[in-house]
Formats: C-alpha cells, sequence, structure tokens
C-alpha cells in the first residue's frame, strides 16, 4: 500500500496527517470540529484555530496519523521529553494505547520512535501491526 502524507500549515505550525495509520477514533473532529472536518475537502482547516489548539488537538491523537512540527524548529514534536512517565490503557473492545515516548522494534527489525500516544492492535486483525488501524471495529473484537 502506498503511504500518503499530507502537510497543512498556518505559518507557525504544519500538521502532518498519514491517513494509512488513521484507526477513524474521531477524537480530532469531536475535540476540534472548525479545524477537522471529514465531510469539507481538505478536510483540516488549519486557519481555523490558534496553533495552541492545534497543536493540543493533535497531541490526543492515539493512533500518531496526526503529528505536528513547528515551522522554526524544523523537528517533529520538538516539545516532548525523553524521560515521560509511560502510561498504558486497554481501551474497551479498541487498542492498546501507550502514552509517553517509545522505540518500537519490529520482528523484521525495523526501530521506529512514536511519541505522544501509540494504539497498538489488540484483535490480531490490523493490517498495520503492531498498530492498530481500526479493523477491531469490522470483526467485532471484544475486550
Amino acid at each position: 500500500m502506498k503511504e500518503i502524507t499530507k502537510k497543512y500549515t498556518n505559518g507557525e505550525v504544519t500538521v502532518v496527517w498519514k491517513p494509512n495509520i488513521c484507526i477513524h477514533s474521531a477524537i480530532c473532529f469531536t475535540g476540534l470540529p472548525q479545524v477537522f472536518d471529514p465531510r469539507n475537502r481538505p478536510w483540516i482547516n488549519i486557519g481555523a484555530a490558534g496553533t495552541e489548539r492545534i497543536v493540543n488537538q493533535v497531541k490526543q491523537c492515539p493512533s500518531g496519523a496526526l503529528s505536528f512540527y513547528m515551522n522554526a524548529a524544523e523537528q517533529l514534536n520538538t516539545d516532548t521529553k525523553d524521560d515521560a512517565e509511560i502510561i498504558i490503557e486497554a481501551t474497551p473492545n479498541g487498542p492498546l494505547l501507550v502514552y509517553g515516548n517509545l522505540l518500537v522494534k519490529e520482528g523484521n527489525g525495523k526501530e521506529e520512535k512514536k511519541t505522544n500516544v501509540t494504539a497498538f492492535c489488540r484483535c490480531g486483525g490490523s493490517n498495520n501491526k503492531p498498530y492498530c488501524d481500526g479493523t477491531h471495529k469490522m470483526n467485532g473484537f471484544t475486550g
């Protein structure tokens, strides 16, 4: 599957969206609907709220499909701390959410740094393992 990355900027912050890893939790558009509205094209209206509100909402994304970087810093999520506490939450009938900074090592040797919130598959059906892709909603996973 071709990986798509889209970027939206207001000059101060750039929001990065990777639709292939989105689990459609709806947290983005229920939390800040004037910016994130899947009924519109483009679905992100970066000018509809201030930078701080946008950044705070993007940090809530459980899959990491939404991320950000401050344009002046030119580094992804520059405000994260390496010594942040790790919190693990098993969501009802959904993914395992891990809050904090992680280094994920996959079986094929690939390593990937994750920050803020990462959603791991619990149902076994994800096509994006070890990450959740929302398949649990279609395969009737309970747990």
